[in-house]
């Protein structure tokens, strides 16, 4: 994945505004711009200029030019070698049911440095069968191919009822980051990453800006 001793000395506010540059910047090489600038970036971001700078400061050796702006390519390569998106990593998936067959068959995250290279399900209807060309294994199997593969990211989309057991047999398979969708807190070695996907805070603070929006309109 990403640059660990770069990323080390950026705020975590810093890298989570990071891929958001980097879907802008590319689609501003793919329009053929070569320069941008940071009030450009702002406004398509809705972000302030001088919030800008600075994280660019921070992820970047490259300096804006006065009334050019930064270059293009040269930001997107900074953060492709910070994000590890110029080095795919492989990873796991557990859970192949509804979300878990959303997530394999999504092509997005390669560009994003993430190799979905085996799925893991309990469901016999489900084992042997192929989601977006990757197969569904017996999740029986999960420590012993998890560290044949020397794969070191799993994710889970698995009930709450399993999630703290698929995440111990992923910690014994040798993974040292797990992104979980499942609805719970995991308890994990704290030389194991962990990134929790809480749908349901995501959408109680929708429905609360929702509310908001519609109380100010009457």
């Amino acid at each position: 994945m990403g640059n660990n001793k770069e990323m080390a000395n950026i705020s975590k506010a810093t890298i989570g505004r990071l891929p958001a540059y980097h879907r802008y910047l590319t689609e501003k090489k793919a329009e053929g711009e070569r320069t941008v600038s940071s009030t450009a970036i702002a406004e398509a971001l809705h972000l302030s200029a001088v919030q800008v700078r600075k994280d660019l400061a921070a992820i970047s050796s490259a300096a804006g030019k006065p009334k050019l702006g930064f270059d293009v390519g040269d930001l997107i390569a900074d953060i492709d070698r910070l994000l590890g998106y110029d080095n795919v990593s492989d990873a796991v998936l557990v859970g192949a049911g509804g979300l878990g067959s959303a997530l394999v068959g999504y092509d997005g995250f390669k560009n994003y440095g993430l190799n979905i290279v085996a799925a893991f399900d309990c469901d016999p209807a489900r084992i042997g069968r192929q989601i977006g060309g990757v197969r569904v294994y017996d999740v029986r199997e999960l420590q012993h191919l998890v560290r044949r593969m020397n794969v070191r990211i799993g994710i889970i989309a698995v009930p709450k009822a399993a999630a703290q057991q698929v995440a111990d047999e992923l910690a014994e398979g040798g993974v040292r980051a797990v992104w979980n969708f499942a609805p719970v807190h995991l308890s994990l070695p704290e030389n194991i990453a962990v990134k929790n996907e809480d749908m349901a805070a995501s959408l109680a603070i929708l429905s609360q800006r929702l509310a908001e929006i519609l109380n100010n309109e009457k």
